[in-house]
């Protein structure tokens, strides 16, 4: 990776930050946006202190159309050797401003859908020391949902479901909105190297989120689409995002439930499950041998069959009520703030 600076040239008036006491950044992942991405960077009002533009080994050149074309002194741009996908530039810049020593860390894209002016909106509650991470929720206004395209509707329908089981955060809606920011002591303890580097990026940053306890909120905002097409496919979204939803609900379970803590939940669902799988099992092997004999199933066989099914429902229903009122509460920046203070 190599990182060059853009010109020192004097940036306008209006985007030139007033030395804020908490330092905003800005990621913006740049793979074929050339189109968009000097009116997203313009777009970025004076809070912000630092924009990296991460040029993911784009086939047209956007870090240096940017380095040649963009006069604010904030931009720095960050060019990938291979490409890497959003999730392997978005680490790459949260690693740049963790090092410059950004407070907050703001990711938008570089196609001009979401809307600069609201990065103020998104960083508040992570300054107020209400959440870790926000994130932007398109469904929030039901009259605008007519802007989404059926498919892209259709797909985040499915996503958010499948999100919730997987990350515990089961308040969240819209899983595949990259408008996010996050706090920088939280963001640190992120495993970079681990964090899907492809389109599950988001969905698989919630999931890690999770596992480290930190608060995770919606931010209401519009839809907008130009003239960019998505590269997100629906057949992507039944196959590899349910397999790897499926694989992230198993390790946050072993780590939430098993490996950090010990609780009844812990037995509820395991005893739940076997219940149930044996009651619906020898249910219908009851079932299968009276029909082959034309025989009525004994009550008792009945019974058997319908009273661990029936527990088994209620034990794992108990589960899910406790995971859902488990969702971390309290800001991971603020448990870690005395820690980075001493080792300051």
């Amino acid at each position: 990776m190599n990182a060059t600076d853009a010109p020192a040239m004097n940036a306008p008036d209006n985007k030139t930050p007033a030395a804020p006491t908490e330092r905003i950044a800005v990621v913006i992942p740049s793979y074929r946006v050339t189109r968009h991405i000097l009116g997203v960077i313009a777009g970025i009002g004076p809070e912000v202190a630092h924009v990296y533009v991460v040029d993911d080994r784009c086939p047209d050149g956007s870090g240096a159309f940017v380095r040649a074309n963009c006069q604010d002194a904030r931009v720095t741009v960050l060019e990938h050797a291979e490409n890497q996908g959003v999730g392997g530039a978005v680490m790459t810049g949260y690693r740049a401003a963790i090092a410059d020593g950004a407070t907050v860390i703001v990711k938008i894209d570089g196609d001009g859908q979401m809307d600069a002016s609201l990065i103020p909106v998104f960083v508040a509650p992570i300054l107020a020391g209400e959440a870790d991470y926000t994130k932007g929720n398109r469904f929030f206004n039901l009259e605008r949902l007519s802007a989404m395209p059926p498919v892209r509707l259709f797909g985040n329908a499915m996503l958010s479901f499948m999100t919730k089981l997987s990350s515990g955060y089961w308040h969240l809606f819209d899983p595949t909105n990259g408008y996010t920011a996050i706090h920088a002591d939280a963001a640190r303890y992120l495993p970079f190297d681990k964090i899907s580097k492809r389109y599950f990026f988001e969905s698989d940053m919630l999931f890690r989120l999770n596992t480290l306890g930190a608060v995770a909120v919606d931010v209401p905002m519009d839809a907008v689409y130009g003239d960019e097409v998505s590269n997100l496919k629906v057949s992507q979204v039944i196959t590899e995002f349910a397999a790897k939803n499926v694989r992230n609900f198993f390790k946050r379970l072993f780590y939430n439930y098993y490996l950090r803590n010990l609780s009844v939940a812990s037995l509820e669902l395991p005893i739940g499950v076997l219940l149930t799988t044996f009651g619906v099992v020898y249910g219908t092997v009851q079932w299968i041998v009276s029909d082959q004999h034309d025989v009525a199933t004994p009550a008792g066989s009945v019974m058997l069959a319908a009273l661990p099914v029936i527990m088994g429902v209620q034990l794992i229903l108990a589960f899910l009520n406790y995971d859902i009122a488990s969702v971390p509460s309290r800001p991971l920046h603020k448990k870690t703030l005395f820690r980075r203070r001493r080792d300051d």
